[in-house]
């Protein structure tokens, strides 16, 4: 069964300027840039017929490119950090987008994504890694110019399962071009 998500590739020059940002972080495994996205909707371990039907419908989107603003860096986990994030501008069209893939999963028979949608782009997964460690790490290299660049499409994603951080692999593309 594919493990499936929706999500926006980030361009290569922008993925080669992320990851100039790594190191320096003990107990930081970091995501090989050409795994970095921003995930839409995970949908999680799907049967082959499921994934077709989820594949089909997402040709029904039909929304304008828009602006993706890589804005910064932060961390998920509080006190027990599990990831290093490039932050993401929640755009008005970013979290519309977000927002009918969700719509669209539900309807399916998916239950609703039980996080807040909060954009990012995962620079390093976190294990035994001390607040103060990514603390130190987010004061050095949290700063950068903020980048930017045009969404075109987003795709369907499959990933075989592991702990996370690919590879992943685009199973279908779907422009956006209203």
């Amino acid at each position: 069964m594919p493990r499936l998500f929706t999500g926006l590739e980030i361009p290569a020059e922008i993925g080669q300027s992320l990851s100039n940002l790594r190191g320096g972080l003990p107990g930081a495994r970091w995501i090989d840039p050409e795994n970095y996205h921003v995930t839409l909707r995970f949908i999680g371990d799907i049967d082959g017929v499921s994934a077709n039907e989820i594949a089909s419908m997402l040709f029904r989107v039909d929304r304008k490119p828009f602006e993706v603003k890589v804005q910064g860096l932060t961390s998920f986990g509080g006190r027990k950090p599990r990831a290093v994030v490039a932050t993401i501008a929640p755009s008005k069209p970013l979290m519309e987008l977000q927002a009918e893939l969700e719509r669209m999963m539900q309807r399916i028979g998916l239950d609703p994504e039980g996080r807040k949608f909060i954009p990012h782009v995962t620079l390093a997964r976190l294990h035994d890694a001390s607040d103060r460690d990514v603390a130190d790490y987010l004061s050095l290299r949290g700063y950068f110019p903020s980048k930017a660049f045009m969404a075109e499409r987003f795709v369907l994603f499959s990933s075989r399962a592991s702990t996370g951080g690919g590879p992943y692999v685009v199973e279908d593309a779907y422009e956006l071009c209203a």
